[in-house]
């Protein structure tokens, strides 16, 4: 069995989408006081609900520069 190397931005990929999870659980967890009635959580709590957008540009990055990495014009620049 054979394993496939990484590209160039499969690793960026790999934690933007754990930041992302992680942003997206925080979302959960300071919306639903909203819901339930209770006390909200501070503002630093919502701070961390970032983490989604954050998460979403590092996987988005990881994208480009695994496309920018197979572009056409540089791999006839490595043969």
């Amino acid at each position: 069995m054979s394993t496939t190397p990484s590209g160039a931005g499969d690793r960026l990929v790999q934690v933007g989408a754990i930041v992302f999870f992680v942003g997206a659980l925080a979302t959960l967890v300071t919306v639903a006081p909203l819901f339930l009635g209770t006390d909200p959580f501070p503002p630093v709590a919502y701070a961390v609900c970032m983490l989604m957008g954050v998460g979403f540009l590092i996987a988005g990055a990881g994208v480009v520069r695994s496309a920018w990495s197979n572009s056409p014009k540089r791999a006839a620049n490595r043969v």
